[in-house]
């Protein structure tokens, strides 16, 4: 079934220029109706629903300004354009600021307007496809409670098949994979998805507690077990009763700690410091490593009936290098994130010379290293796109501050003018998704002039 046609508003007080645009649109499968004014063109955005909006600026009764003030504030969706013949610069500027989508000189050719309103209609479908695409992981997280850990990758969509099928049961699990991978957000999911949702979870890095004060924070002690125990105190295993302690970096707990982790697996039972009675608890253990243990056990590093005891369910987080395609929803998450805490609300997206340096990098510090990229570059960017040259040097970010007979191979100023122009001109495009208005301004060159241009260098 084919679409329906897309509905234009033209608001004109020339009826020969309205005439003349209700032609051309019709005749580009566009269904039209017409204002003489902004009043009679706010009453018709009343009563119906349009996709685009053409609307000039010298009007009575209401301009063209005044009408964008009053559709905007109202909430209309319809995209609008605004036109004029005694338009500048700053009045372009003024337009964008209340809210339209681009301006036009008049006079125009005809496939300007068109290439104006085809161009607005990729804008809406993608961002169609973005509001879409958010919904389907919001579902996805909802359905599999991994909270922020996102991903529509084979990899992950596995990682949380498997989290959904062993989080219900209270089984050991194991969490393998790199650094920076997520590891902690898995062993999070496992727990929100679990019966034990309700009840803690307590996570603690065994390699970042001193050897000597590892039993005393896993078990606790009571009043006078040492000088300086002047009260009883709860160990991380009586803190996660009932819930889930999660023992990142597994391999880093020394041999004597394994042989007393190893028991309380086997008895579900705990003794304090100083005690001579044994506590019964109940705590599902979920470990992590970015060790590979197997390897471990035989240089006899690791005691090998723990690993059994440990990785009854192996979970194995992919790195960010076999999960690339994740990288663009990843970027989207982050800018998201950033931007709200750090009130940098103008930067929306990663341009696509930029995407192409974040998609190639080898990312030894996976999710953690290109959230720390994405944080970096929405601080820096001073546009609402992330640009190449906010990226760090290692990513290939700076490699247009190279000498510039290198870049350009030509000591020519007429060519090597040419170059730049055109380089300038491409990046601008690029860094407004293609709005030539707000190119033209960022240029500081005319709209006529950089049409002009456009065309002369084939961009």
């Amino acid at each position: 079934m084919p679409d329906p046609a897309k509905k234009v508003l033209i608001i004109d007080d020339e009826d020969n220029m309205r005439h003349m645009l209700s032609a051309l649109l019709t005749g580009q499968d566009y269904s039209v109706d017409t204002a003489s004014d902004g009043m009679v063109g706010l009453k018709l955005l009343k009563n119906q629903e349009f996709d685009f909006v053409l609307c000039d600026i010298k009007m009575p009764n209401m301009d063209g300004i005044s009408f964008l003030r009053a559709a905007v504030s109202a909430g209309h969706s319809a995209t609008i354009i605004m036109m004029s013949a005694f338009g500048t610069v700053d009045t372009a500027i003024e337009a964008m600021k209340h809210g339209a989508y681009d301006y036009i000189s008049k006079p125009f050719k005809a496939d300007e307007v068109v290439l104006v309103l085809k161009k607005a209609e990729e804008r809406e479908r993608l961002r169609r496809e973005n509001v879409l695409l958010k919904k389907k992981i919001a579902g996805l997280e909802s359905s599999l409670g991994l909270g922020t850990m996102i991903g529509k990758s084979k990899p992950m969509q596995d990682v949380f098949l498997l989290v959904d099928k062993v989080a219900r049961h209270i089984t050991t699990v194991l969490i393998t994979g790199e650094s920076g991978t997520g590891k902690e957000l898995v062993a999070h999911g496992i727990h929100d998805k679990s019966p034990r949702a309700a009840k803690p979870f307590v996570a603690v890095n065994c390699g970042s507690v001193p050897e000597n004060l590892l039993e005393s924070e896993f078990f606790g002690y009571v009043t006078g077990a040492f000088t300086g125990a002047d009260r009883e105190k709860k160990g991380l295993f009586e803190e996660a009763n009932g819930g889930t302690l999660f023992l990142d970096e597994i391999g880093e707990l020394p041999l004597v700690m394994q042989v007393k982790l190893l028991r309380v697996l086997q008895e579900h039972e705990i003794r304090q410091i100083g005690s001579n009675k044994s506590t019964k608890i109940d705590v599902r253990i979920v470990a992590a490593t970015a060790k590979k243990l197997a390897d471990e056990v035989q240089e006899g590093r690791f005691r090998e009936d723990l690993f059994y005891r440990l990785n009854v369910i192996n979970v194995h987080v992919p790195s960010l290098r076999e999960r690339a395609g994740d990288i663009p929803l990843l970027c989207d998450y982050f800018i998201e994130k950033f931007t709200a805490r750090i009130d940098a609300g103008s930067v929306r997206s990663v341009s696509r010379a930029a995407m192409k340096l974040l998609m190639r990098h080898p990312w030894p510090g996976n999710v953690r290293e290109l959230e720390n990229v994405i944080e970096r570059a929405v601080i820096l960017t001073e546009k609402n796109v992330i640009l190449p040259e906010n990226l760090p040097d290692k990513l290939g970010g700076r490699e247009h501050n190279r000498r510039l007979d290198d870049i350009m191979g030509t000591f020519s100023i007429k060519e090597g003018r040419r170059m730049l122009e055109h380089r300038l001109i491409s990046r601008a495009l690029e860094s407004t998704d293609g709005n030539k208005s707000r190119a033209a301004e960022l240029l500081e060159i005319s709209y006529p002039s950089l049409l002009s241009k456009i065309k002369e260098y084939g961009i």
